[in-house]
């Protein structure tokens, strides 16, 4: 029997091949690529990009402090004390009393027994959610999660039953369903959906995941440092903390840093210190990103209240100029008492792929940065411009960008309107 001979597979060729090469190399060479554009100054309300003064409206420094002199100063003496690298897991030689301290402002913060850093964002979520679950439970997530999230999901080995966007009906299916599964369940949702800058509806979704007897973790990383009154997030915002088993979040954003956390019930917590993988198996943080982040939770916990004001304020008026300008906006959705759910993202819906990256060009060329979503982080002609806002916005940065927007628009006729 003549053995057959199969030709060999080059796992490169995918990389050369992929579906969207062709539409990725017509954006380069006509230079509407909206990605990895050089930034040469600060992240602040207006940067230097590529030899050109630009209003910053891509930037997720929502508090602005990443400029803050305090929070510079307490990135500096965590240098100058710890040096520039810890060159070890936490588990071994890489913790410190800064990591010690965080983890207890942010436990306090939030109101938990008890909290864990981890390096970075998507390592808390993917460290936790792969711990946590195993194979035999199931993981109920909204389709529009973090993709940490649903990498998390994935390396669990637990059965993923997604549910359409904010469709509580379809969670109940879920919820139903996965009753006959045999092993445990977790909901997984983001407090605020980071493309869209919508907020999920978290009452209704408590109350179902609770009358299945599931447990709920909630993805706080746009909304910590941003809502409610502590700046805690939308389980606060919601008065449901005692409600929410876990607690996710970022530095990277609001607290001008890098690095995650999630907060909960100190015995949870104690666990994945020792069984987390993207814990236990990492290097630990750079000391000046945890001295960043401590003095940034601080700034928060300490004086909070009027950045928040003034972010969703700013939110609040860049929406309705939009809105002015006829422009469609993805609307944040409503809180219990009828008010609107404002969050910093604001996402203009534009459509086709390739006309958010004409428009995303001549914006930049006028003066505004924005961020370009386009499918698969969307769905097919569903490509928006996604802007976001800072505390640090002055309103004379907010009516430039809006000037901007009315004249660049103008040579975009077939853009969604609103109404």
């Amino acid at each position: 029997m003549t053995e057959t001979t199969r030709a060999p597979v080059d796992v490169f060729d995918k990389a050369r091949s992929h579906d969207r090469k062709e539409l990725l190399d017509a954006a380069r060479e006509g230079d509407v690529l909206p990605y990895f554009r050089l930034m040469t100054s600060e992240a602040g309300p207006v940067v230097q990009m590529e030899g050109r003064e630009t209003i910053m409206l891509g930037s997720n420094n929502y508090l602005g402090l990443t400029g803050d002199p305090r929070v510079k100063a307490a990135a500096r003496d965590a240098l100058d004390r710890y040096g520039t690298a810890l060159t070890g897991s936490r588990l071994l030689n890489g913790t410190i009393p800064l990591h010690v301290e965080l983890e207890r402002e942010i436990a306090e913060w939030m109101g938990t027994e008890d909290a864990i850093v981890f390096t970075t964002g998507y390592q808390a979520n993917l460290g936790t959610i792969g711990t946590i679950l195993e194979p035999g439970d199931t993981v109920i997530c909204d389709a529009g999660d973090h993709a940490s999230i649903l990498d998390g999901c994935r390396l669990s080995g637990a059965k993923l039953r997604p549910f359409r966007h904010n469709q509580m009906e379809k969670l109940s299916k879920m919820l139903e369903r996965a009753n006959a599964d045999g092993g445990g369940v977790l909901v997984v949702v983001d407090g605020v959906f980071s493309m869209e800058g919508d907020v999920c509806p978290l009452p209704e979704i408590v109350e179902r995941t609770e009358r299945h007897d599931a447990r709920l973790m909630v993805d706080e990383a746009h909304a910590v440092g941003v809502l409610g009154e502590r700046g805690a997030g939308v389980s606060e915002l919601y008065r449901l903390e005692d409600r929410v088993d876990l607690r996710m979040g970022t530095f990277s954003k609001s607290l001008a840093s890098c690095g995650g956390f999630v907060a909960g019930p100190a015995d949870v917590v104690e666990y994945l210190r020792i069984s987390a993988r993207a814990f236990v198996f990492t290097a630990a943080a750079v000391p000046a990103a945890l001295g960043a982040a401590l003095e940034a939770v601080r700034i928060c916990r300490r004086e909070g209240g009027p950045l928040f004001a003034r972010l969703l304020d700013n939110a609040d008026y860049l929406r309705r100029g939009f809105r002015e300008l006829g422009l469609r906006v993805v609307e944040p959705g409503r809180l219990p008492d009828g008010s609107a759910a404002i969050t910093p993202v604001v996402p203009v819906m534009v459509g086709e792929d390739w006309q958010a990256a004409l428009l995303w060009k001549a914006l930049f060329e006028a003066g505004v940065y924005t961020n370009v979503a386009l499918h698969p982080a969307v769905p097919p002609g569903g490509a928006l411009l996604r802007t976001s806002l800072m505390a640090t916005h002055e309103r004379d940065h907010l009516d430039r960008a809006l000037e901007i927007f009315a004249e660049v628009i103008q040579e975009f006729p077939d853009l969604p309107r609103d109404g």
